[in-house]
């Protein structure tokens, strides 16, 4: 039983670390529009902020937690986005940790009278931090006995922190009922290694994503003071990603009848068998408010070999805002925005 609990503690240490080496997802990516996509930025045509908060695992001991906040305004007068965006992970077996702060900019380019393209970029700083003083090596190990010594005879610190600078670029097509972006994460690759002397290269992230927009029709919301109209509409979308060895596609519906926005996706749709998926489906509720505040839920319910018993799944959060903040003429041109899953 003792040998048993060695394994496993040494086998999520490991776990942890090779996590570092491929970038975390949002179920709610398209709530988390700029970490998706660089060519977002500024695509509502207004002032957005946002946040994001996931909790992966939460009945294991090594659970995972991530989230990111973000900023974006588009100006009209130069057809450009610009945006901040700050993301962080916390594994807490390993006690790895990664923050990211990131500068965004896009350039909308009108194709036709209701085609755009969108073309950006971001550079961001990130720091990974990660405590190695609870990792157990082979010398520290009593087979006879099934213990644990406290000397291990290793010259590794305890404490380790790297740097390094991360850039990323994207394309977006769109017009007002149909949406097809690509995306490439990491262009440098850089170094991961907490110890100079090893190169441990973070893998290019590659994305394709897209949808289309169906009109349900317009209903009306009737109460004491107004008769306004509701909007009605389904998406259909897909995200699929490839991040050596990984890949994943990813399918999905919503259905929005305002405020109430429903929504399933399937994630870890094979095209590939180079590492496991981690397939599960996807359960989402929202609202959509008209003072521009948007706030989602989503549940994961596990489908891979980790049971959904044993993981816990994974709750997801996100909320964002959006205002006006300019000449209200030209926030008025409302054609522009992207047809898109509004989580």
């Amino acid at each position: 039983m003792i040998m048993k609990k060695l394994s496993l503690i040494i086998s999520f240490i490991f776990l942890g670390i090779g996590a570092l080496a491929q970038d975390f997802q949002y179920s709610q990516f398209y709530a988390a529009p700029l970490y998706l996509n660089p060519a977002f930025t500024g695509a509502s045509d207004l002032t957005r902020v946002g946040a994001n908060f996931r909790n992966q695992w939460p009945g294991l001991d090594h659970s995972f937690n991530t989230y990111s906040a973000y900023i974006d305004h588009y100006m009209f007068d130069i057809n450009s986005g610009i945006g901040v965006i700050f993301n962080g992970t916390m594994e807490s077996k390993a006690r790895l940790n990664s923050n990211e702060i990131g500068l965004l900019y896009s350039y909308r380019l009108k194709l036709g009278n209701d085609s755009f393209l969108r073309v950006g970029g971001q550079a961001s700083f990130v720091s990974r931090d990660a405590y190695f003083g609870d990792l157990v090596f082979g010398s520290q190990l009593d087979i006879n006995r099934g213990t644990i010594g406290t000397d291990s005879g290793e010259t590794i610190d305890d404490d380790y922190r790297h740097r390094y600078m991360d850039y990323n670029f994207g394309m977006l097509f769109h017009t007002q009922t149909f949406w097809l972006g690509v995306s490439a994460h990491h262009l440098t690759q850089p170094n991961l290694s907490f110890i100079d002397e090893n190169i441990s290269k973070l893998p290019m992230r590659l994305s394709a994503h897209g949808g289309i927009k169906i009109e349900l029709g317009e209903g009306s919301i009737n109460n004491y003071f107004s008769n306004s109209r509701q909007e009605r509409s389904a998406f259909l979308a897909f995200n699929y990603k490839h991040q050596d060895p990984f890949n994943q596609l990813d399918v999905g519906a919503q259905f929005f009848i305002q405020p109430l926005v429903l929504g399933v996706w399937y994630r870890g749709f094979p095209v590939k068998y180079a590492l496991p998926n981690n397939e599960s489906i996807v359960g989402l509720i929202g609202f959509t408010l008209e003072s521009g505040l948007d706030i989602g839920y989503s549940y994961d319910f596990t489908l891979s070999k980790m049971a959904l018993r044993q993981s816990g799944g994974a709750h997801e959060i996100s909320i964002r805002y959006s205002f006006l903040f300019g000449d209200p003429n030209q926030r008025n041109r409302r054609s522009t925005i992207i047809p898109c899953f509004r989580f």
